[in-house]
């Protein structure tokens, strides 16, 4: 089967925002203009065809980006067909994992404002991560249609904000319940829409009241296209004119290399601007080609090697979302960057492994290739360059691992997350669902890289770790209608240590005489502190024989077992070292059992004279939040007994405060963070290290510890 649209003709994009800018509204309607549906579906109703999920649709939200594919010549069908690869991704700041992959494979994006919000919280957020990986972009600014709606406005926060290179290809024509069109500053024509559904429309010579306007805004435009293009920087001094094609090519070729970010407006609810939108995808955002070559790493002699857009190369993909399907298991995303990929045959997958550092290869078969539409998908039978597809039949493949030609291995760079902030405990309501929980935990873990399991070796507990309150809700909400487990949530337990300040000697001496042989340990020890992070350490200094060598590991094993359970309140002690000086034995009643229990005994004797103290963990908080709302993180961050370690400039107006503050403070802590600065700053919570408790906080822990045993 050939290649329905040559790689030139291919735009893969995202569609991305704060949450409520309008990025689903708008991605039905370019499904609706390209043929793709035929009836426009509202996510106020329920009906979006890309808000799939149960829970999308009950809270008009959307959880998990979705991809499509449609086609479009141009609105005034000009064009050659364009194939357009399509992701509409998450505003909300707990799904921001979904943006980042996203993003990560994408060729260019269209950025949704508000037209009446302008530059929002997670706007902010997304434009980072699109810098991070140097994404060109369009600004779409939607809602001309709402009260107070401000075109211009939102450009300059653009501008001011976010530090873009903004300039308006087109101004709107009216604004609120007047929006009608808009003035297309190319070609200095109007385009009025005339019909409800936005599919009819006439292009008009400039109303008499805005031509002022429109020549002024045109020249603004030519001069951010001057910034970056010699030759109508000199065109442009020189007076003379510059023909519209070599205006659009300026504009493609600024856009693309990320110098120039261009602006349009529109209603996506009420059908105006959207095919103009699409026209400038394929106008000025890049195809695969224009991007280029990935760099990736031959896994077995570590060099770099590149990877081109191109059909005949080795096969090579990245592996960008992992879904578990009800109908078809489980369900990868691949974003293509060479070769093609037949259904059927053998594919090496290649990653490096975190824990060792050292690359993993092995290889697996792909059963069935899927062209997706958000939900639904076609069979196709191959899949080429620059396309974005779902396989079946890979198994163990997680997220930012690569795809790839087992003759020729390639690892392209993976994608990284940020670790989750907040946790919860589970436990299943009924024993039928026990066994359930786990499985389902696992394989909701393998589709969400920021979505983190692991039970506590402590108190038993099974905790669910992700990026905020409502990503948890969503995870136990699926657990019960998905997989069908009912499972209660609750707040986990810090995890306390315990250890010691002084120095001391103590002894431990078992002996048990009943009829028969009896049993005899005895042993001194000395125990003194470590520095803290050191953990444990056992010596031996005994002299002369006192305990013959055979017993000296049981005692060692006796002063482990004390380890596990300290004396103020039953918590692990740790940063301890053990230095066994003394003892005696006797030739019959001795034994390997003896000297264990003396050594508890001995273990429990120290830990009451050597000042024990309760230490709890210490989070490192990095907060990067806007300038004006410092004053406020910080004051929160002392509230809750955390120290300010230091504070530095980030680029655009950003400060990043940064903090040390312990672990029992910090539930909730997002949430308290999201509330004082608007959602606006963005936490990054990492374990640090233990400390000592202050004595009123112990004092409340070991009467909790005793009064619950």
């Amino acid at each position: 089967m050939p290649r329905s649209h040559p790689l030139e003709l291919v735009r893969n994009i995202g569609i991305a925002a704060h949450i409520d800018a309008g990025k689903t509204t708008t991605t039905e309607r370019i499904l609706y203009y390209t043929g793709k549906t035929h009836k426009m579906g509202e996510v106020h109703e329920g009906a979006a065809t890309m808000d799939w999920m149960e829970q999308e649709q009950e809270r008009g939200i959307t959880i998990t980006s979705a991809a499509t594919s449609c086609f479009w010549s141009g609105s005034k069908k000009d064009k050659a067909e364009h194939k357009i690869n399509i992701i509409d991704t998450p505003g909300h700041v707990d799904f921001t994992v979904e943006v980042e992959r996203s993003l990560r494979v994408l060729d260019g994006c269209v950025a949704v404002f508000c037209a009446v919000g302008g530059v929002q919280p997670q706007s902010e957020t997304v434009w980072r991560q699109a810098n991070k990986y140097g994404v060109p972009r369009i600004v779409y600014v939607n809602k001309m249609d709402r009260l107070g709606a401000d075109f211009f406005s939102v450009v300059g926060r653009v501008k001011e904000r976010l530090g873009a290179n903004i300039a308006p290809i087109q101004i709107p024509i009216g604004a609120e319940s007047l929006y009608k069109g808009y003035v297309d500053l190319i070609n200095m024509k109007a385009t009025l829409y005339t019909s409800d559904d936005g599919k009819e429309y006439e292009e008009v010579e400039i109303p008499a009241d805005l031509r002022e306007t429109a020549a002024l805004w045109r020249e603004k435009m030519i001069e951010s296209i001057a910034d970056f293009d010699d030759s109508i920087m000199e065109r442009f001094l020189e007076g003379k004119e510059i023909k519209e094609q070599e205006i659009r090519d300026a504009i493609r070729k600024g856009t693309v290399a990320n110098k120039f970010v261009p602006a349009i407006s529109g209603s996506s609810f009420k059908n105006k601007g959207v095919q103009a939108m699409i026209d400038a995808v394929i106008d000025y955002l890049p195809s695969p080609l224009d991007v280029g070559s990935v760099t990736g790493i031959d896994p077995r002699s570590e060099e770099s090697v590149q990877r081109g857009p191109d059909d005949k190369a080795p096969f090579s993909a990245l592996a960008f979302k992992v879904m578990s399907d009800k109908y078809v298991g489980r369900l990868t995303f691949l974003r293509v960057y060479s070769g093609l990929l037949k259904k059927g045959s053998a594919v090496a997958i290649t990653y490096r492994d975190p824990q060792t550092n050292d690359f993993r290869t092995r290889t697996e078969r792909v059963g069935r290739i899927l062209e997706m539409h958000a939900n639904s998908r076609n069979d196709i039978d191959e899949v080429y360059a620059g396309e974005i597809v779902g396989v079946i039949g890979l198994g163990d493949v997680n997220t930012g691992h690569t795809v790839c030609d087992p003759n020729n291995l390639v690892a392209l760079e993976s994608i990284k997350f940020p670790e989750p902030v907040i946790q919860i405990a589970v436990e299943p309501k009924s024993k039928a669902d026990q066994e359930k929980l786990g499985t389902s935990l696992h394989r909701l873990a393998q589709e969400d890289p920021t979505f983190r399991v692991f039970t506590d070796p402590e108190s038993g507990q099974t905790i669910i770790s992700g990026m905020g309150e409502l990503h948890l809700e969503i995870i136990v909400d699926r657990l019960n209608r998905e997989f069908g487990v009912q499972a209660n949530q609750g707040k986990p337990q810090v995890a306390y240590r315990e250890t010691v300040r002084t120095k001391v000697k103590a002894e431990g001496r078992f002996i048990r005489q009943t009829g028969g042989s009896g049993q005899y340990g005895h042993c001194w020890i000395e125990m003194e502190p470590q520095p803290s992070g050191t953990g444990f350490a056992f010596v031996n200094k005994l002299v002369g024989g006192s305990i013959p060598k055979e017993y000296v590991p049981a005692i060692e094993k006796g002063v482990r077992e004390g380890l596990l359970s300290g004396v103020l309140a039953g918590y692990p002690v740790v940063d301890v070292k053990v230095t066994v000086v003394d003892g005696s034995y006797h030739e019959v009643d001795s034994n390997e059992n003896a000297f264990k229990q003396a050594g508890v005994i001995a273990f429990r004797e120290a830990m009451k004279k050597a000042n024990p103290v309760i230490k709890e963990p210490i989070m490192h908080v990095e907060v990067t939040t806007p300038e004006q709302n410092v004053g406020d993180v910080v004051g929160d961050i002392n509230s809750r007994r955390g120290r300010i370690e230091g504070m530095e400039q980030g680029p655009g107006g950003v400060t990043i405060v940064n903090a040390h503050v312990p672990l029992s403070e910090m539930f909730g802590y997002v949430t308290t963070l999201r509330s004082l600065t608007q959602g606006r700053a963005q936490p990054a919570v990492t374990p640090s290290h233990y400390e000592e408790v202050p004595a009123n906080i112990a004092n409340e822990i070991v009467a909790k510890a005793q009064g619950g045993r």
